[in-house]
């Protein structure tokens, strides 16, 4: 039973980790995004990837 809460707890803190990137990606100056080579319509594939690794 707390292997569940473990694993809930753990899916909630990455989910976190990815809305916090991937806001801070769409919403970065594009000047910043340009320097970086980051599209920032990109935000949700390149938040996703870096917090639940590269899909296979």
């Amino acid at each position: 039973m707390t292997n569940v809460f473990v694993m809930l707890k753990d899916a909630a803190r990455n989910y976190a980790m990815y809305r916090t990137t991937r806001d801070e990606i769409a919403n970065m100056p594009l000047d910043v995004a340009l320097d970086l080579g980051i599209y920032r319509g990109d935000a949700d594939r390149i938040a996703r990837e870096a917090v639940y690794g590269k899909a296979a």
